[in-house]
């Protein structure tokens, strides 16, 4: 899934160019604008007669995009070291995860066993983790305030929806398992309900 997506939907990607322009923001409302906006402050965002101040957690994203890329080039390189060590290259994901069920890549013991961790109920690519730093994600991207939910929602569905095509066709099912957790939790926090 692409950030991109999440951080598009409230018209944060450029935030300060736009404000600084007096532009209208890219959520697709001309209406809707941002004014006031400087790094670490509150955005203003006027629609109609309403006002809304959407102070984001830039530290929070910062980190969670830093950590991210480390995990996601450590994943690469672990995967990248095992195919050069056979032959092999793919053009897509889909392609090697294929090659990998069909037995035409064999996967060696270190690497079976850190996926296996990784892809485990608490490993950080797992159902839980995953769906926790997207739901921390989308809160620190709305400033906490659950009335962005159902804009975070959608966000993360069109999110699984571009990786089902870069993907080639549906997600595994951690992945289906991951956008069901997500979206649960994102509901959970809009509704107020809390988990014991």
């Amino acid at each position: 899934m692409d950030i991109n997506n999440i951080t598009g939907v409230l018209g944060y990607e450029n935030t300060t160019a736009i404000a600084k322009e007096g532009k209208t923001n890219n959520t697709g409302n001309p209406a809707e604008t941002v004014t006031g906006y400087n790094e670490g402050e509150a955005a203003v965002y006027e629609t109609g007669d309403k006002e809304k101040v959407v102070k984001r957690d830039d530290e929070t994203i910062k980190r969670m995009t830093a950590e991210l890329e480390q995990r996601k080039a450590q994943l690469r390189n672990l995967v990248e070291q095992m195919l050069s060590k056979q032959g092999k290259t793919f053009t897509t994901y889909k392609e090697m995860f294929t090659a990998i069920q069909n037995g035409e890549i064999e996967v060696d013991p270190e690497v079976a066993k850190q996926a296996e961790e990784d892809v485990s109920e608490d490993g950080y690519w797992g159902v839980e983790q995953t769906s926790e730093r997207l739901v921390s994600f989308a809160k620190a991207l709305s400033g906490s305030n659950p009335e962005y939910a159902d804009k975070m929602i959608e966000a993360v569905k069109d999110g699984f929806k571009e990786a089902e095509e870069a993907w080639g066709g549906e997600l595994p099912e951690i992945s289906q398992r991951t956008l069901e957790a997500t979206i649960k939790k994102l509901e959970n926090w809009r509704d107020g309900v809390t988990e014991a």
